[in-house]
């Protein structure tokens, strides 16, 4: 009992409590029938579109997880390097490719091109943003990095709005993305959802293995480990930093073109939501950790697709189905609160805390 103060027994009586009102609203729909009536095609087509929003924040939260591993920072422009590469390759690539007829004639090779604009201009924005905002302050206190970052989102934010304007852009379609594919007989998952989902467990895997078989991601690690030990080791830590930016950077591009197909509509502001979201899903899987931020990311796409349905109904909150952002944002909380190291993540160490 000598461990125990009066903060740490709120502290269960509000986990508790949130475990209580979860179970008790789920067991209202479940058992009771509260709410919308849903067959099991539906809570079937629940956890796909989860699973598909899910990878898309797990690849953009790989650019946060990674920024931090090496400089401990939060890179808070990162969701900016998601917009940038999007909004660029969709209004002077995408979209005179369409016009032209390309996209139709050559849907695979456009597609190829979109996403290679995409990656270039997301890296470039992300290397620019590392030299000129965050390099000359490697030596300030936290503090001044993470407002630099602030600095930085609303300033990318509001150059692409001079750029294109503030209107929404669309986004063209890919014949052989409409429609749905059945699966076992029974579930209709559509094609757009599926090509994300392989899109995105593809790109998780190359980059595990870059991080963890090739020189430059042994010298990451080595950086991200001991800066001091990694230059006495012949690392030039800085151009390891930068290509740690580089590596979350094309991660966040091939989103940013993902995210275009599902939604089709493109907006300057469309990096800030998706950003914090991303940050959510690497703060719940452990940020830091890759594994982490993709575990952390689909954990949080199905919460969000199944929580609005299945326990926000089942306690009589209306409209529900707008309250996904709610629901993410609270997960935040709670992981702050209750495990602040994350689902998979080790306790910091003292320099890195």
């Amino acid at each position: 009992m000598r461990r125990f103060n009066y903060i740490d027994l709120v502290l269960w009586f509000f986990r508790i409590g949130i475990i209580g009102i979860v179970i008790y609203g789920t067991v209202n729909k479940l058992f009771l029938g509260v709410g919308n009536s849903y067959s099991g095609g539906d809570w079937m087509d629940f956890l796909v579109s989860g699973l598909s929003q899910g990878s898309l924040y797990a690849l953009i939260a790989l650019g946060y997880t990674m920024v931090y591993g090496v400089l401990f920072m939060i890179n808070f422009a990162h969701g900016e390097f998601f917009m940038a590469g999007a909004m660029t390759s969709a209004v002077l690539v995408a979209g005179p490719l369409d016009r032209a007829g390309h996209i139709t004639a050559h849907p695979y090779l456009s597609l190829i091109v979109i996403f290679l604009t995409a990656i270039t201009v997301s890296v470039s924005v992300a290397i620019l943003t590392e030299r000129v905002a965050y390099r000359p302050l490697r030596g300030a206190p936290r503090l001044v990095p993470l407002i630099t970052a602030i600095g930085a989102s609303f300033f990318w934010q509001y150059f692409f709005r001079g750029m294109f304007g503030s209107s929404l852009v669309p986004f063209p379609e890919f014949a052989f993305l409409q429609g749905k594919i059945i699966l076992f007989g029974e579930t209709d998952i559509l094609r757009a959802d599926l090509f994300v989902m392989a899109m995105s467990i593809l790109m998780l895997v190359g980059l595990q293995i870059f991080v963890q078989q090739t020189k430059v991601g042994k010298a990451i690690r080595a950086v991200a480990e001991n800066k001091s030990s990694a230059t006495l080791m012949g690392i030039d830590v800085d151009r390891t930093i930068t290509l740690t930016f580089v590596v979350g950077a094309a991660m966040a591009g091939v989103a940013g073109v993902l995210f275009a197909i599902v939604f089709r509509q493109l907006h300057f502001f469309m990096g800030f939501t998706p950003g914090i979201k991303a940050f959510t899903a690497a703060v719940l899987g452990g940020i830091g950790s890759i594994p982490g931020a993709a575990l952390g990311g689909l954990f949080l796409g199905i919460i969000e697709a199944i929580g609005p349905p299945l326990f926000l109904e089942g306690l009589g909150v209306p409209g529900s189905h707008q309250l996904k952002d709610v629901i993410a944002f609270t997960m935040l909380v709670l992981v702050l609160i209750f495990r602040p190291q994350g689902i998979i993540g080790e306790k910091l160490a003292e320099k890195k805390a």
